[in-house]
């Protein structure tokens, strides 16, 4: 081996090093044809920016890119130094410089670095920040700008699709048939929460079962918490009246127990579960495991929970909430009960105004519990300012049909 002495001829904190280059996709059959530009950071006064460097180069096929930042740096670099050798074989000396290796990819690109800056000129701002997020962007803004650009292919994939969609279909039936497969699906929308329907019943009270608004087991536990109900005086009824204790159907419904102590234990039950559902439907977000408190039989917590209210996942845990089907689920339930309270006719105003709902949605959920709707006459317990609407559930059964809502819909051309 030929003998030489070296110099060191790199300084450490020096701004421009040696570039080695490697080739990621294999070798060059004629290496010494290449051409390489070096792009560097304008930021000189920022610590880290100002020794990024974007090597580029370009072939008859390819043009490759390397960086010594980012996510394509090699690892190396960091771990230990390089060092170029440049060898005088006239005086035998060589001179060292610091050296760092660039790993060249091949950018699969039209147009990577265009020489003609006119293209730049007329792009919008948010391309312009694209591509400088492109070339100088952290990982992470380099993973939103991906993330954002394949939302955008996906919406306008979705959105085309979806028109091409509509339009087939608006060919197909035409939009007076569409308008009535609306009607019909919000009927079949409310009817999939109302209780079960018994159409060839014989008598009202076999048309909602009360079976299958309260379960013996259920209608038992309810023996307890109603016995205050059963028992109250009319000073606990004022009392609970200016306390607001109760909604205003369970206030009213009070004053007129039954003097027979199986009827009155009955409809304390009836009244106390009634109550519950529609405390119940004032709540959003269901927190506790038991809601309505240690009073509440478990059977009937447990009712309320899986019968009248959706899971939702939220922040990592499982939730219970009370969705706009549930209340309508609870709203149809509560006019049963109220039914069989009140000799199946009851003011559906005053249920209304105790679910804080408006006066169309409670009489789309009565129409299609098959209720006849009529204006109630001037009477005690009444107000004046008010025009309160009946429901009365009698035989024969009225033929469904569609919301208030959709029958007044504006026609479409």
């Amino acid at each position: 081996m030929a003998s030489a002495t070296w110099r060191y001829r790199g300084d450490p904190e020096a701004e421009r090093p040696a570039a080695l280059v490697r080739f990621a996709n294999g070798k060059l059959q004629r290496p010494d044809s290449l051409r390489f530009t070096v792009y560097r950071n304008r930021d000189t006064a920022h610590p880290r920016k100002k020794h990024r460097r974007i090597l580029v180069s370009e072939t008859e096929r390819l043009c490759y890119v390397g960086h010594n930042f980012g996510n394509e740096v090699m690892k190396c670099n960091s771990l230990c130094r390089y060092f170029v050798g440049v060898l005088d074989k006239s005086s035998g000396q060589m001179e060292v410089y610091n050296a760092e290796i660039f790993n060249m990819q091949p950018l699969l690109s039209d147009n990577p670095l265009p020489d003609d800056t006119r293209d730049y000129q007329t792009k919008s701002y948010r391309e312009k920040m694209d591509l400088c997020i492109e070339a100088f962007g952290t990982s992470k803004q380099k993973r939103a700008l991906s993330s954002r650009r394949m939302n955008a292919v996906g919406n306008d994939i979705v959105s085309t699709a979806v028109t091409k969609a509509a339009a087939s279909i608006i060919d197909a039936k035409g939009v007076t048939a569409l308008v009535q497969d609306v009607a019909q699906d919000d009927v079949q929308n409310i009817s999939a929460f109302l209780p079960p329907c018994h159409e060839d019943a014989d008598r009202p009270e076999h048309v909602y079962k009360f079976e299958d608004i309260l379960s013996p087991a259920e209608y038992e536990a309810l023996r307890v918490p109603a016995a205050p109900l059963a028992s109250i005086t009319t000073e606990e009824l004022a009392k609970r009246a200016e306390e607001r204790s109760h909604c205003s159907f369970v206030l009213e419904e009070l004053k007129f127990l039954p003097t027979d102590e199986k009827s009155r234990d009955h409809k304390a039950r009836c009244l106390w579960f009634l109550d519950t559902l529609i405390k119940f439907s004032h709540m959003k977000v269901i927190k506790k495991k038991h809601p309505m408190g240690p009073e509440c039989p478990h059977i009937i917590s447990r009712k309320l929970m899986k019968n009248f209210s959706s899971l939702t996942y939220n922040n990592g845990s499982i939730q219970n909430l009370i969705s706009a089907s549930m209340r309508a689920k609870i709203t149809a339930y509560v006019i049963a009960l109220a039914l069989h309270i009140n000799n199946f006719q009851t003011d559906l105003t005053v249920l209304q105004n105790d679910m804080k709902l408006q006066e169309s949605r409670i009489l789309d959920i009565a129409k299609a519990l098959r209720l006849r709707v009529s204006k109630a006459k001037e009477g005690p317990g009444l107000e004046n300012d008010q025009n309160h609407k009946l429901g009365t559930l009698s035989l024969p059964l009225p033929t469904q049909k569609a919301p208030e809502g959709q029958r007044k819909r504006r026609k479409m051309n």
